[in-house]
């Protein structure tokens, strides 16, 4: 059994003919069931652009992509990618299209033509797994941002998508409603979801098993995030921030405090700085 579940191989992509420069470019990238990826980037690296090449909503200039052996590129198996890999976007508002919350993550295995009976249950079981289930008869205009996205991962999940792509789900929120979205997310991933997060937040990237760094449509890092953000100069050099800790770590290795240089977790420089 492959594992797999999506495959890029040399991928290039330019949004118009006349372009004279690719957005992706010769993307090479595999990506295992189960594991919790974070792609990061400044702005215009490519990242959202992979995002949406794997989920078929832009399609490769050359080069292929395959979500769980299924090509991104054949147009008889669209529906089955998109349920494979489910996409959340940027803007919680934009994907909800129910006027109760209920009927919004309803509306997906609806369309699949999914029995009545067990659309109940994958509503519930959805809702129960990222904690909403108490706002089920809400309209999802009077919920907050935090709980907007975790109505629209609810969605994904009723259509028992194996894959979750979020294109920096986060970026329209307040910290606690990233706090709320990440936590999600890890929960979803220890049941065995596999995360691919689009993020410019590096305190998010450190959360995931793996850190993908994209410059100018290529793959520069590819690493654990301890492995990526040790890389200090060469992240600067893509125009990256380090997580805040790791900041304040250099700090006071300057200063004479004798820390490890790879320190990217609050927990790690507490424990050590306690000792």
């Amino acid at each position: 059994m492959e594992d797999n579940i999506i495959k890029i191989e040399n991928v290039k992509f330019k949004y118009g003919k006349e372009d004279n420069k690719y957005a992706v470019d010769g993307v090479s990238l595999n990506i295992k069931k189960g594991q919790f990826t974070a792609i990061i980037g400044h702005n215009g690296s490519g990242k959202s652009t992979l995002a949406k090449l794997i989920n078929s909503i832009l399609l490769p200039t050359e080069g292929k992509i395959f979500v769980k052996g299924m090509d991104t590129s054949d147009d008889s198996k669209l529906w089955d990618i998109r349920q494979t890999a489910g996409m959340v976007f940027q803007n919680p508002d934009n994907q909800l299209v129910a006027t109760i919350v209920e009927e919004d993550i309803a509306f997906g295995p609806e369309n699949q033509g999914v029995e009545p009976s067990e659309i109940r249950k994958r509503v519930d079981a959805a809702l129960n797994t990222v904690g909403m289930y108490e706002y089920r008869r809400r309209p999802p205009h009077l919920l907050s941002g935090g709980q907007k996205q975790r109505i629209a991962i609810a969605g994904i999940l009723a259509l028992n998508s194996d894959c979750i792509i979020l294109d920096e789900p986060t970026a329209m929120l307040d910290p606690s409603g990233r706090v709320e979205v990440m936590e999600t997310l890890k929960k979803l991933n220890k049941i065995g979801k596999t995360i691919v997060l689009i993020t410019h937040y590096m305190d998010e990237a450190v959360q995931a098993d793996r850190v993908v760094v994209m410059d100018k449509g290529n793959i520069r890092l590819d690493g654990t995030p301890k492995e990526v953000f040790s890389n200090l100069d060469a992240i600067k050099k893509f125009g990256l921030d380090v997580p805040q800790v790791t900041e304040l770590a250099q700090v006071l290795i300057k200063e004479g405090v004798d820390l490890p240089s790879d320190i990217i977790y609050v927990k790690e420089l507490v424990d050590l700085l306690c000792q």
